[in-house]
């Protein structure tokens, strides 16, 4: 599968490179819009569905991490991510799976330098704010219970050996195992959502249950933070899919289209699959049915089209309600704020349906290069497996080895009193 089918700036550009202004005006605001949905959108978001005694917590640790990945993307991840020195098609060897350290440091990314039409900076950063925005998805589903010292070693190691080289062989190009299998995934459905949610549901197993779960009610304490974090992300996620065009162009702006269609579709399927079970409609319902649909038209939103978005919203906001609310207490896992049941099941539902949304039948712009049908569906599936099994198995390493170090729960009596003052020796809310 050729760069040029998910770039096209890429190609007007690859023989004389030449610097767009348009491209580069679309890419620095993509850039800041997709730094917007951690902070402030995503700890908002999470940060109301808390309880009162944790709300910081939840804002610490993602304004933490955003901090934290941006020094280890310009010290190495980067260069782990998109140094592509000795990749070739069709050879496998270490550089199939993880970049070099050709770029650590920064090195060669100049004010000259260029990827495709933009400034290499700009791409830099605009692939940094991915790099932040996934470990601190993870966050949510481990909420109210990890030590802060054992969330930073986590994230610090899990960016490292899981974030950078799935990336890498997702998107670096020829030679990256995911990428030469043919797997389309335009804007982050496994790297970003089912690399998070696997982590996240592993995470929330390693470190056990909230104190009293699920027996005491643990019932969010400002579903307005939560309501504002969900409208945040909706309007960060256009930078997150149609900035992944790295131009301005007819693929951004299809892009944008179906992520509005598949997020407003699937935030009323969730709140109509709600209302139909439970009665009555949330907003912590439709908010999360929104952000379903944000993760599942991800991967297909520079290949699918307008009906292909509603397939895929619809189908992500009954199914992620399903496993968010059904299948999480017949499993009987804590996973505090359902990131498994959001971003690994919408990712997973969106990543399989891009194979199919994507066929110009669908109304799609075409299957990757040589691809049928079968053959693209097949390759969606085998990345979703890969993703799952890698994701899965080393974040459990790398938990138990943290738990070793520094340990992974508070004890009971800070659970009780909070992580806020217990970690933080601050009040989210005076007395």
């Amino acid at each position: 599968m050729s760069v040029l089918l998910l770039f096209p700036a890429l190609a007007l550009a690859q023989d004389k490179p030449e610097l767009s202004a348009g491209d580069t005006a679309w890419m620095l605001t993509s850039t800041a819009l997709v730094l917007f949905m951690t902070i402030p959108g995503l700890f908002l978001f999470y940060a109301g569905m808390v309880r009162s005694k944790n709300v910081l917590s939840v804002m610490m640790q993602c304004f933490a991490i955003t901090s934290m990945v941006t020094v280890l993307w310009t010290l190495y991840g980067y260069s782990l991510a998109f140094d592509t020195t000795g990749m070739e098609a069709g050879v496998v060897n270490l550089r199939t799976f993880i970049g070099g350290f050709g770029k650590a440091f920064l090195s060669g990314v100049t004010v000259d330098s260029l990827t495709g039409t933009i400034p290499e900076t700009v791409f830099m950063t605009f692939q940094m704010t991915f790099a932040i925005i996934t470990p601190a998805l993870i966050v949510g589903a481990f909420a109210e219970r990890m030590k802060f010292s054992a969330m930073m070693l986590f994230m610090a190691l899990w960016f490292t050996v899981v974030y950078a080289p799935i990336a890498h062989m997702v998107w670096s190009g020829d030679g990256a195992l995911l990428w030469d299998w043919g797997v389309l995934d335009f804007a982050g459905g496994t790297v970003v959502h089912i690399n998070a949610g696997i982590a996240g549901f592993v995470a929330c197993l390693v470190t056990g249950k909230r104190k009293g779960y699920p027996t005491v009610q643990m019932t969010p304490h400002n579903l307005t933070y939560t309501i504002i974090g969900a409208s945040m992300l909706w309007v960060g996620w256009f930078g997150f899919n149609a900035g992944s065009a790295v131009a301005a162009s007819g693929t951004a702006g299809m892009a944008m289209a179906v992520t509005q269609i598949a997020t407003a579709t699937a935030a009323l399927a969730w709140m109509f699959a709600e209302w139909m079970s439970h009665g009555k409609p949330s907003v912590l319902g439709i908010a999360s049915g929104a952000v379903a649909g944000l993760v599942a038209i991800t991967p297909a939103s520079g290949t699918a089209g307008p009906m292909g978005a509603l397939l895929i919203g619809a189908a992500s906001g009954i199914i992620c309600f399903l496993c968010a609310t059904k299948l999480k207490r017949a499993m009987g896992y804590d996973d505090s704020l359902d990131v498994f049941g959001v971003h690994a099941v919408g990712g997973i539902v969106g990543a399989i349906l891009t194979g199919l949304c994507a066929d110009a039948s669908f109304g799609g712009v075409g299957l990757a290069e040589g691809m049928s049908l079968g053959g693209q569906l097949w390759a969606q599936t085998k990345g979703v497996l890969f993703t799952v099994v890698y994701s899965g198995i080393v974040s459990f390493i790398l938990l138990k080895v943290v738990d070793v170090i520094v340990g992974l729960r508070v004890s009971d009596e800070d659970e009780t009193q909070g992580l806020d003052i217990s970690l933080h020796d601050e009040r989210g809310y005076s007395l």
